[in-house]
């Protein structure tokens, strides 16, 4: 067996869109790179949206994601730690995926020492300017009342209509939208890693989110890692021996934004 030197990172594989074809494709995608990194892993961190659309009910679970779920629980029981971020698409998570699964479920950023390096990690949704109406939003999502009225008086099958219909509005649905870099000034997780910077020391930041995959220099020894998505991109993180790089699964692209 490999030695175990490798941190794996990957984020918004978005699985439920755009159509039901497409999203096997891309779990069975994301499955056979579990499988080969489960080889030298010693950890690994889903960080954020990983299901466009996830709500727990006491008894319910949505349909599908069982290649993917199963392939988890797998990786868990054999030992490697695998830790699950709530994103602004999945957040709705009660106890089952830690129960079932063996899931280690973060529903905020946390800060963590990772082979020496300080690490930031988060998703990314609702950090750093701007952005009021979703900071407003995932307030209500967050509430426990709210949350409690939604799983007592709309039936799933409901549920999974509304946020069908917010998911056909998203830009990651349409595959013919790409993100495009906004230049570090505009990126506005830069601006809040540079911030943090202001108080406290980070070796990484490491965001989903963005959609993009993007590696920024914030200082001589800080960068800003953005892990990009597994609709158009199919981009990952490697931390190995203290040093992090992002990387392509059989994708097209070769190379992250680097600045």
């Amino acid at each position: 067996m490999s030695e175990r030197t490798k941190i794996y990172f990957a984020s918004d594989f978005h699985l439920g869109i755009p159509n039901h074809n497409d999203s096997i494709e891309r779990e069975l995608k994301i499955v056979s790179w579990l499988n080969k990194i489960k080889k030298d892993a010693a950890e690994i961190y889903l960080v954020g949206d990983v299901f466009d659309f996830w709500y727990e009910w006491k008894r319910v679970v949505p349909m599908g994601y069982v290649r993917l779920l199963g392939t988890l629980a797998e990786i868990c029981d054999s030992g490697i730690p695998v830790h699950f971020f709530t994103g602004n698409h999945d957040l709705w998570t009660f106890g089952y995926l830690e129960k079932e699964i063996g899931l280690k479920v973060h529903k905020e950023p946390i800060k963590i020492e990772l082979q020496g390096k300080k690490c930031f990690l988060g998703h990314g949704d609702g950090l750093g300017p701007g952005d009021y109406g979703y900071k407003f939003l995932k307030k209500i999502f967050t509430n426990s009342l709210c949350q409690l009225l939604f799983s007592k008086f709309l039936h799933p099958s409901s549920s999974f209509s509304i946020a069908n219909y917010f998911s056909d509005k998203s830009r990651i649905s349409n595959l013919e939208i790409k993100e495009s870099f906004q230049g570090e000034e505009n990126e506005w997780l830069v601006k809040y890693s540079k911030e943090i910077l202001n108080s406290e020391h980070f070796d990484y930041f490491v965001f989903g989110h963005r959609h993009l995959p993007l590696d920024i220099k914030l200082s001589e020894k800080s960068r800003y890692i953005n892990l990009g998505e597994w609709v158009n991109y199919y981009s990952y993180g490697i931390l190995e021996h203290g040093h992090f790089e992002l990387k392509f699964f059989e994708s097209a692209f070769s190379k992250a934004i680097n600045k």
